[in-house]
């Protein structure tokens, strides 16, 4: 199939529509407003719903009102939109519903700035809003990668009848690359059981219901449920990880830029590898299991406080060393990241 130049944010909306997702709801927002814009115009080309919302409180409601009926049903936003969803995402958990949420991240807290940043990744990965839960999280680190996972991220929605996240950042969201579009799939808004419909009269009503009041063994269910999407659904890519003395760890854009500093290490002789997670949860523990012989690891990541890192030394069992290497507004540079790895190493070796 033909390859087409596309922008990140695009390439996500045409790909949800390609998925079967006929509702959007959401509101403006730089980095992501080409998402609404995209929308706005392509989903009345295929029959489906667009609304501009008047807040992305709102946005997120109707998301949950589009799932209940059965529908793919999509939502996006960045920073303070993304914070404004959290409430509706802990609903969605609350009724089992499946819906997709974006979030094109930005730099800073409060309202920060509309560089790119990956300061969500607690908020992403810890549940931003309240109650015991989790979602998956999907980071991809390509404008192709918008595409392949925008599927995945429906598919595992209605698998575990869960809210799904894909955490992008502005530079993937923002840059333009060629592209394979998958073929059209349109989904029944009829398939689901659980979905709520209107009823003749005298018929049982279906209803969104907190799980929790209908389920006697709620606790155990939903335990199995957070287990099961942690042994299976884990996603990495290992780049040059196995014989590397120092790893890095990245994901979204930093990960390209870690690919290239372990291209630039290996040619100087310094063994630097790469584990880049593609679901930040679950987190993907078990592609460390492959890093035997590695001295210490470096998370890269545009943020202050190195979100992830503790992410990591849970998953190597703080067995070895765990740093950070950010940036703040500027993207990460091969060489600052290979000159930490450097000084990490000489630190574990003294």
């Amino acid at each position: 199939m033909a390859k087409e130049l596309m922008k990140g944010n695009e390439a996500l909306a045409e790909a949800a529509i390609r998925a079967g997702c006929r509702f959007y709801s959401g509101y403006p927002i730089t980095p992501q407003t080409e998402i609404l814009e995209y929308l706005s115009w392509r989903m009345d080309e295929v029959g489906g719903t667009f609304v501009q919302t008047e807040s992305e409180l709102a946005g997120v409601n109707m998301l949950l009102g589009a799932a209940a009926a059965g529908a793919r049903a999509l939502s996006s936003s960045a920073g303070p939109g993304f914070s404004l969803k959290q409430e509706g995402i802990s609903y969605l958990v609350a009724a089992d519903l499946p819906a997709v949420i974006i979030d094109v991240m930005r730099i800073g807290t409060g309202l920060g700035d509309i560089a790119q940043g990956q300061g969500d990744y607690w908020q992403l990965t810890r549940g931003g809003g309240h109650g015991d839960y989790h979602t998956i999280v999907i980071a991809p680190a390509s404008v192709q990668e918008n595409c392949d996972l925008m599927q995945t991220a429906f598919t595992l929605a209605e698998k575990y009848r869960h809210p799904v996240l894909v955490a992008s950042d502005a530079a993937i969201g923002q840059m333009v690359e060629g592209v394979e579009l998958p073929p059209m799939h349109e989904h029944d808004v009829d398939t689901y059981d659980w979905a709520v419909r209107g009823c003749a009269a005298g018929a049982e009503p279906r209803k969104v219901q907190n799980t929790y009041y209908t389920r006697p063994d709620y606790v155990e269910y939903l335990r199995d449920k957070y287990a099961q999407m942690e042994e299976q659904e884990q996603r990495w890519e290992a780049y040059r990880a196995e014989d590397a003395d120092v790893v890095l760890v990245a994901y979204g854009i930093s990960s390209r830029i870690s690919k290239e500093a372990v291209d630039l290490a290996r040619e100087r002789g310094f063994r630097l590898g790469l584990i880049r997670p593609i679901t930040l949860w679950p987190f993907p523990t078990k592609a460390f299991a492959a890093c035997e012989n590695a001295k210490a690891f470096l998370t890269v990541e545009i943020n202050i406080l190195g979100q992830m890192a503790d992410d990591v030394r849970l998953a190597v069992q703080h067995r070895c060393p765990v740093d950070f290497y950010g940036v703040f507004f500027d993207l990460p540079e091969p060489e600052d990241i290979i000159a930490k790895a450097e000084a990490l190493l000489g630190k574990e070796g003294k």
